[in-house]
Parts: C-alpha cells; sequence; structure tokens
C-alpha cells in the first residue's frame, strides 16, 4: 500500500473483502477502526496467560484450566474469561495492528484485551503480514454481566507506517486544525500547554466544574446485560460533585469522570489515549481509549471538540485538584481522510456527549 498511516474504513472494508480480513461484518467498520466481537465459544479460565511467538490461543487452553463458559449466563466479578472472537487476520505484509476495549465495556469497568494467536502482548497484532486468529480476555471489576455472542467488545486499528506527532508536529497542528478547546469554546494553542511530557502528547485535566463531575460505582451484585438497555444508574452507581475544587479518589474504588478540555479531532487524524505514567500517581485513567476520526468535529467542520469519558481507577488514595493532569492523548494521521467521520455517522450513543457518561446501557 503505497499511503502511510491509519487506515480508514473504506480501506478496512476492502481487506474485509479481499479475506485479509476474516469474518468481520462491514457494518462494524468505524471511521478508522473496526469492531471486533464476540463469538459463541468462551472459557472460564484460572488467569491470562499470553501466547508465546507463533503459539495458537487455543494450545494455552489447559495452561489456565479452562472450562466452558455459557454465554447467556453472567460473568462473575473478579473472574477471568477467555472468548473466540469472530474475526481473523491474513494481513498484507505491510500493516500491522493495534485495539482498545469498546466504550461500552469501559464504562462499566469489564477488562477487555484482545489476544491474538502467536503474539505475547494483549491488543496487538504485529508484526506487519501476521496471522492470527482474534481472542479476548474479559474480567468483570465491578458487578457481574452478561456478555451475548455477538457483542462488540474491542476496536480494532490496522497501520502502515507510525504517524504520530512529533513535538513540533503538535505544535503546528495545534494552531492548524485547533485540536483542544476550553470549555468556553476558546482553541486552545501549544503555548497554552503548561504541563508537558514533551513527546508529541496532550496532557488533559479533570472536569471539576460541572454540577454533577461524574459518577463511582456502587460494587452491586445485580447483573448487567450487554444486549439490554435503560437500566437504572442509580441501582449502579452514585452521583459526584466536587468538593471546593478538589475530588478524593479511593483505592480501588472505579470512577466515570470527564475531561475539563474538549478535544476534538479531524477526519485526517484520529487519537487514543494513552497510559500515564507513575510521576502523576499510581492510577489508570482509561480502559478504552481510541478517538475516532470525526469526534467532536462537527458534521460541517465547525465543531468545537467535546470531553472524553475517563474510566478512572487509583491504585492510592488520591485527591485530584484542579489543572491536575490526569490523562494524556496522542494524535496520528489517517493514511486517506475516511469516507464518513465520526461526527457525520451520528450512530453513537456519545456523539452528544457534553459531561462525564455512562455507558449505553443506562438510561
Amino acid at each position: 500500500m503505497k499511503h502511510v498511516g491509519a487506515l480508514p474504513m473504506q480501506m478496512l472494508i476492502d481487506l474485509m473483502r479481499s479475506g485479509h480480513i476474516t469474518g468481520a461484518q462491514e457494518s462494524n467498520a468505524n471511521p478508522s477502526s473496526f469492531d471486533v466481537c464476540v463469538g459463541s465459544e468462551c472459557y472460564r479460565v484460572e488467569g491470562i496467560v499470553q501466547p508465546h511467538i507463533s503459539e495458537p490461543v487455543r494450545s494455552i487452553l489447559g495452561a489456565v484450566n479452562a472450562h466452558r463458559h455459557a454465554l447467556n449466563q453472567p460473568m462473575e466479578v473478579g473472574v477471568s474469561y477467555l472468548a473466540k472472537l469472530r474475526e481473523g487476520v491474513k494481513l498484507p505484509s505491510t500493516v500491522y495492528g493495534y485495539c482498545n476495549p469498546k466504550s461500552s465495556t469501559g464504562r462499566n469497568n469489564v477488562h477487555c484485551r484482545v489476544v491474538a494467536d502467536g503474539v505475547p502482548r494483549f491488543d496487538a497484532i504485529t508484526p506487519a503480514g501476521h496471522h492470527a486468529q482474534l481472542w479476548v480476555a474479559i474480567t468483570p471489576k465491578s458487578y457481574p454481566v452478561i456478555i451475548p455472542a455477538g457483542t462488540a467488545v474491542a476496536q480494532t486499528r490496522l497501520f502502515t507506517a507510525n504517524t504520530r506527532f512529533s513535538e513540533v508536529d503538535l505544535e503546528v497542528m495545534l494552531a492548524r486544525e485547533e485540536l483542544v478547546y476550553s470549555r468556553m469554546g476558546k482553541p486552545l494553542r501549544y503555548r497554552d500547554l503548561k504541563i508537558t511530557d514533551r513527546d508529541g502528547s496532550i496532557l488533559l485535566t479533570l472536569d471539576l466544574e460541572s454540577k454533577w463531575i461524574g459518577y463511582r460505582s456502587r460494587r452491586p451484585s445485580r447483573v448487567l446485560d450487554f444486549s439490554k438497555r435503560g437500566y437504572r444508574w442509580e441501582d449502579y452507581y452514585e452521583r459526584l460533585t466536587a468538593d471546593r475544587g478538589m475530588l478524593r479518589l479511593h483505592m480501588g474504588e472505579f470512577y466515570v469522570l470527564s475531561t475539563h478540555e474538549y478535544v476534538r479531532v479531524p477526519p485526517q487524524l484520529s487519537c487514543e489515549m494513552v497510559d500515564m505514567d507513575s510521576r502523576t500517581g499510581e492510577f489508570r485513567s482509561h480502559y478504552a481509549g481510541y478517538i475516532d476520526s470525526g469526534w467532536g468535529y462537527g458534521r460541517n467542520g465547525k465543531g468545537k471538540g467535546r470531553p472524553i469519558t475517563l474510566e478512572l481507577c487509583p491504585f492510592e488514595d488520591l485527591v485530584i485538584r484542579c489543572d491536575q493532569p490526569i490523562a494524556k492523548i496522542r494524535f496520528e494521521r489517517m493514511a486517506v481522510v475516511p469516507d464518513q467521520h465520526y461526527d457525520e455517522l451520528l450512530t453513537s450513543h456519545y456523539c452528544r456527549q457534553h459531561s462525564a457518561r455512562l455507558s449505553k446501557h443506562f438510561a
């Protein structure tokens, strides 16, 4: 392929039609990713193990004492499951991939990590040209869930080159494309980034100004079925407010929060949330993290971004204040502009997201 960068939906569909992506439905193609779905085969396992190079995932089922799990039955909190996905890949020699959990799993504190045959890494389909059946490791953390066959649990992105921004790229593109806005609708320039890791990324802070700034899981015992909608959020979460511009986070709890800044992703770019390092504190700020081309861009290109929902789990007690870094994003270039971008499709539950928002399963 002569184009370099992340592959758009039309190129992903071409790979499906040519047999380079198997088992996928064209309707599951997004502007710069495609959804992968749970198949009919699932096992309860005693821990998650990565395959060795060239080792099929199926061959390690015995090592984790796998027992067949019926997908119409709940997955228990703190128990790990390994499900075969419908999709596999036979990638062209120049193409490789990475995966991210879907927002709907991350916002329910269900940890999903794609495991590919012969790849000793989670959420990776490497090296370029790799052939593999895809599986997914699933661990509910807050409440039991039912994840029926056919449920989309992760997004896969394919690349021909690493086109993430350098620090120079970031400065230029912030000025040219207005990638980040304040809550007042003002585009942020490079000079406005007071705290930076100087690696082409942007550090975001927590919204502590809204009346309701987010949610904390009640860790209920009731089951959430991913095939259903209309759940009462009060049965699963409690709402949070800031206390004099601060939020106290307790170790081991699960929070759904929002960034203070609004992120705008032009169609020629895509964006990913990346892990914060321990210099910021011991916490995880996201369990989904991929932002499709066109997010917050508007149908006519005049959008001023929208906030990013965070799935936050602290590993120590923390006090978060205004202007304190809480999340990190990196932009990358698309190989070709997608035929349709996120805000043109208007099919997502999250298109009207203006603060912390729970998954689409909640009323």
